[in-house]
């Protein structure tokens, strides 16, 4: 250890300490063998509940508009008419993160209520269905632009969403739930104010809700996750979700509670399809009348959302048979005991803290999955877009200092643009506009894609920093090698390059850390399981536990590679700067030089 520099040390024992905690959280040191709930997996009928008797006064059910009034029948149905992007396949966009009804389970699987009963329809109509997992703010809009054949993430219909898409019928009712810590004075939607920080997930039905109809400004949230998370430490006063997801993420201890609900008829939860395509449209409602028909759904419906359907709802065609449930209302009066309610007795605050960020059997459930499946893509994606972006941005920085204007205007324009739009518009555009050209050669997968767009934004931050790095070496060195017989080309190829390069390697290495960190980004254009990258793998533990400290392991995994890689970089640029210390010449090598003298 004493031989080594400074700031291999340095590196050295970061690396230990990070790796130690790692190993430690992995081997699950303090865990007190505490039992891991997977909200991915089906409850089944432990877990019925009745209809909400506090519906809000106000949320009355209105008419269907849009339910069909009969389906045609399997047989009637060609497959080889349906539009699908691949023949025989049902391409599915879907989420992970909105257990029961969309997640990943703990063996890697897109699972769920609603992806379980649209796998069993693709069954009916002799198809197989593949999933990807994306982000619901583009789910709609990537299934307008046929990246999708479906969109499975519990839809709630909306007149504004049927402008954009498509719909099956509906297969799901949806109540909005108010959800608020124990003792809070709020107790039904009407006591929202404008001083209320209301939590919402961007971009969903509740979103709107809260906008278009209370008329109130929300507190925006990407996951329904994090958005009960802030609920929990008191960060926001309410939080209006889907009630399916509000009744899995509370757990006993929690502190807090369903207050109230609202419910509509015209919003069933429906399959977005794309609004030209009604041939699959139909062949969908067809699957499904049939999975109601033979009993399918009953059984998916009480494996996976055992609750009381609504007066006046039930799935499908209106011709559709009304699906043989259980009295879920009896089941959960059985169910239901003291012993719960005490258990829902407010936790500390560092008792919530501990419990949301530092569970250590999650930790040694959360790296195995990280190591085998995050780390191998989030390495992937930032050596593929590494490398291409280096290229382009030596292209770029050449181009920007040419003497020519034809090369130089054009790179600062892509420059410009490029460092001028955010990442994430950057990669729709990308995955989404070139995806159906590209289609037949990425076989409809945005994976490489994905990596073309983190070079193309990579490459206009490292053409800026190669162009500081070749512009800041001083003129004598290109006129010297002029004076010697270089010509332009040749002094700046092999004289004044390579020292602006070395004089940017750590900016360089900065570069590559943030395209490491943005690889997460390329979740947005959907994503096979297998393709996940670190932040989706910690974040689709997260859904299925409701808890983020999968998430904080993705984090210590990031450390893992950054923080090497910055001591690294700091110890070649010094080596570089200041050369190879001066050794002791061994006895015997000074006699030989001297004799040989």
């Amino acid at each position: 250890m004493a031989g080594l520099p400074a700031a291999w040390r340095r590196a050295l024992i970061t690396s230990i300490l990070v790796a130690v905690g790692v190993m430690a959280a992995g081997c699950g040191i303090g865990d007190e063998s505490s039992e891991i709930t997977d909200l991915c997996a089906p409850p089944g009928l432990s877990a019925a509940s009745a209809a909400p008797t506090n519906l809000a006064s106000s949320a009355t059910a209105g008419p269907d508009r849009y339910t069909t009034a009969n389906t045609a029948p399997l047989e009637s149905i060609d497959v080889n008419k349906l539009g699908l992007i691949t023949p025989g396949t049902l391409s599915v966009g879907t989420l992970s993160d909105a257990p029961p009804s969309i997640c990943v389970n703990s063996a890697g699987t897109f699972t769920g209520f609603d992806n379980e009963l649209l796998r069993a329809v693709a069954a009916k109509l002799g198809l197989r269905a593949q999933f990807s997992g994306t982000e619901f703010s583009g789910l709609l809009a990537q299934v307008a632009g046929a990246r999708f054949d479906v969109g499975s993430s519990n839809i709630t219909t909306t007149d504004a969403r049927r402008e954009l898409v498509g719909f099956t019928n509906g297969y799901d009712f949806g109540y909005f739930a108010l959800v608020v810590a124990n003792g809070s004075p709020i107790r039904s939607f009407a006591d929202l104010g404008p001083g209320t920080r209301i939590a919402v997930v961007q971009g969903t039905v509740q979103d709107d809700y809260v906008v278009n109809t209370l008329h109130l400004d929300p507190v925006k949230f990407p996951d329904y996750n994090t958005a009960y998370a802030n609920l929990k430490t008191g960060q926001v006063d309410a939080w209006v979700a889907p009630s399916a997801q509000a009744e899995g993420a509370i757990k006993p201890g929690d502190g807090t509670s369903v207050v109230q609900n609202a419910f509509s008829l015209d919003n069933f939860a429906a399959w977005a399809v794309n609004k030209n395509n009604k041939p699959l449209t139909d062949a969908l409602n067809s699957g499904l009348d049939a999975v109601i028909a033979d009993g399918t759904y009953a059984r998916l419906y009480s494996d996976w959302v055992p609750r009381q359907l609504p007066p006046g709802w039930k799935p499908g065609s209106k011709a559709a048979p009304t699906p043989q449930l259980p009295d879920f209302a009896a089941i959960a009066a059985e169910n239901r005991t003291d012993e719960e309610q005490e258990q829902n007795a407010p936790k500390s605050t560092l008792e919530q803290l501990g419990d949301t960020f530092f569970d250590w059997s999650l930790y040694r459930k959360a790296f195995p999955d990280l190591l085998e499946t995050g780390l191998p893509n989030t390495l992937i994606l930032a050596l593929v877009s590494g490398a291409l972006g280096t290229a382009i941005g030596m292209l770029l920085a050449v181009a920007g200092i040419s003497r020519t204007r034809w090369l130089r205007w054009p790179a600062r324009v892509y420059t410009d643009i490029f460092r001028g739009l955010p990442a994430v518009v950057i990669i729709l555009l990308i995955g989404l506009g070139i995806g159906p050209v590209a289609r037949n050669i990425t076989g409809n997968n945005p994976y490489w894609l994905g990596a073309v767009a983190l070079a193309l934004l990579a490459s206009a931050y490292i053409g800026e920093i190669f162009r500081s790095g070749i512009q800041s070496v001083e003129a004598g060195q290109l006129e010297a090698a002029r004076a010697i017989g270089f010509g332009y080309r040749q002094a700046m190829t092999l004289v004044v390059i390579p020292q602006g390069v070395r004089r940017v390697l750590p900016a360089l290495m900065n570069q590559f850390i943030a395209l490491i960190k943005d690889s997460s980004l390329i979740y947005f254009l959907g994503l096979l399981a297998s393709q996940r990258e670190l932040f989706a793998v910690g974040r689709d533990l997260n859904a299925q536990t409701g808890n983020l400290s999968p998430l904080v392991a993705a984090g210590l995994m990031y450390l893992v590679l950054t923080i090497p890689l910055t001591h690294l970089v700091n110890y070649i640029d010094h080596r570089m700067r200041t050369g190879r210390p001066d050794q002791p010449i061994d006895e015997l090598e000074q006699a030989t030089i001297t004799e040989g003298r």
